[in-house]
């Protein structure tokens, strides 16, 4: 995670360290072998993946150069694969999308271990986290880790900002599961 962060901001690239990562740092630490960080990308395809390839290089790392492209033309992911350990980082490319501009506009700085990251706020890690667990058909798991961040940040978070977001996510039955469940610590 510290190296990958200290890459993108030596490649000179706004990020933002979000899903099991953030809720991590926010709720109950659980073990995961990926990353993922949302990126923004504000030159050519073709620019910002020699960037990447040249802070990632290989044998340590691999990044599908062609996957990269396109993820970056459509918006949408690619993964970087470090070769010795086998994890991997999800590199999820801003969109423009309302929800996924005011997120990212709201990150904050949290040193981990040393080293400071921009990481998604308590309130949105909640509500990407509830998102991916409808699309996942109702993954447990990631409710789990909402209900830990909301639980340990209990008292912190801006309520009607989830209130607000909620409904435009399709989230607003699964935020009301969340709040009736929670045992605030």
């Amino acid at each position: 995670m510290k190296h990958v962060v200290r890459q993108l901001e030596a490649a000179d690239l706004e990020y933002m360290v979000s899903g099991s990562v953030a809720s991590s740092l926010q709720g109950e630490p659980r073990a995961s072998h990926d990353i993922d960080i949302v990126i923004a990308v504000r030159a050519e395809a073709a620019e910002v993946a020699a960037r990447l390839k040249a802070v990632f290089p290989e044998p340590d790392f691999y990044l599908d150069e062609g996957a990269m492209r396109e993820a970056i033309v459509n918006r949408s992911m690619f993964n970087l694969l470090e070769t010795r350990e086998g994890d991997t980082v999800d590199f999820w490319l801003l969109t423009d999308d309302d929800f996924d501009r005011a997120r990212f506009a709201r990150r904050y700085a949290e040193v981990f271990e040393g080293q400071r990251l921009m990481v998604s706020r308590p309130e949105d890690t909640i509500l990407m986290k509830l998102r991916w667990a409808a699309m996942m058909g109702g993954s447990e798991k990631q409710f789990n880790d909402t209900l830990r961040v909301w639980e340990v940040q209990h008292g912190r978070l801006e309520e009607r900002y989830l209130d607000r977001w909620a409904p435009v996510l399709g989230v607003a039955e699964a935020l009301a599961r969340l709040r009736r469940e929670a045992r605030p610590l």
